[in-house]
């Protein structure tokens, strides 16, 4: 029997390579990070138990990107769910949805559309003075959570929240508001090309574990993934080493767990495991 996880995992690589198809035809380079990067090297694929996907763009192409994909994407099953394109939707980085499948994700109860997707990230120019570096974090992780709050993210569903009204139009105006105000505290020094290291503020990791400089995300070769060709940071071993010390080791068994889908509907059929 077909596990969920690979259900998943093809329907992530039909995301992939429409992603892939998306930045050739803009010629905008991108380039796997986080756990992706990771399976890439060690599994020439997924991480067998990981269940999602990352993408990353420096920000003026991730900008092109965001630009161009709605028009490109109008005949097929996908939708780029950022910030503006859904308005219920609450984190500062895009996503690729397959709008041919719905999910429900462990710990995320929300509003905004549903579908198996991936990730794609957006590095910004960060200062050099660790103070400067804090405090632009620091009101990011404040601009973020007022967001989620207000878009009523939670953890766990309650009964009651299908009984809640939908957001007024001045309530969504309000949220926009603080997206727009996170952007620009995102991109508040992209304007200083003198500096070179680039972040992935929405990063899980601790703050230098996803800190680049501009020429390890800009010099890329080209590696298997699955059946398809990606493109990773040709120091990502350096890369690689920062994140997870020995990146080739196997973590402990009890830590080989799926983290984020809980619950896939595809095919006009429910999978929960």
């Amino acid at each position: 029997m077909t596990r969920l996880i690979d259900r998943i995992h093809q329907v992530e690589l039909g995301n992939l390579a429409q992603l892939i198809s998306l930045c050739d035809q803009l010629q905008l380079p991108y380039f796997m990070m986080g756990g992706s990067l990771l399976g890439t090297i060690r599994h020439q694929g997924f991480i067998p138990w990981d269940d999602d996907m990352d993408v990353g763009l420096l920000r003026a192409d991730y900008d092109r990107l965001l630009a161009a994909a709605p028009a490109l994407l109008a005949d097929t099953h996908y939708f780029l769910q950022t910030p503006a394109s859904d308005e219920n939707y609450g984190l500062s980085y895009a996503k690729l949805l397959d709008r041919n499948t719905y999910i429900e994700e462990k710990n995320n109860v929300n509003a905004a559309r549903k579908g198996i997707f991936i990730d794609i990230f957006p590095l910004d120019r960060i200062p050099l003075d660790t103070g400067l570096q804090r405090e632009q974090l620091t009101k990011f992780q404040v601009l973020n959570t007022r967001i989620l709050f207000q878009l009523r993210y939670h953890l766990v569903d309650n009964p009651l929240r299908k009984l809640q009204s939908p957001l007024s139009a001045e309530q969504l105006a309000d949220v926009r508001a603080l997206k727009a105000e996170r952007q620009a505290l995102m991109t508040q020094y992209q304007g200083d090309e003198a500096l070179l290291q680039v972040k992935n503020l929405a990063s899980q990791y601790s703050y230098n574990k996803e800190v680049f400089t501009v020429a390890e995300v800009t010099d890329l070769t080209a590696m298997p993934f699955e059946h398809l060709t990606v493109q990773v940071p040709k120091m990502y071993a350096s890369i690689l080493t920062r994140m997870y010390g020995d990146y080739m080791a196997l973590p402990p068994e009890s830590q080989r767990t799926e983290k984020h889908l809980e619950k896939v509907i595809m095919d006009n059929q429910v999978f929960t495991e």
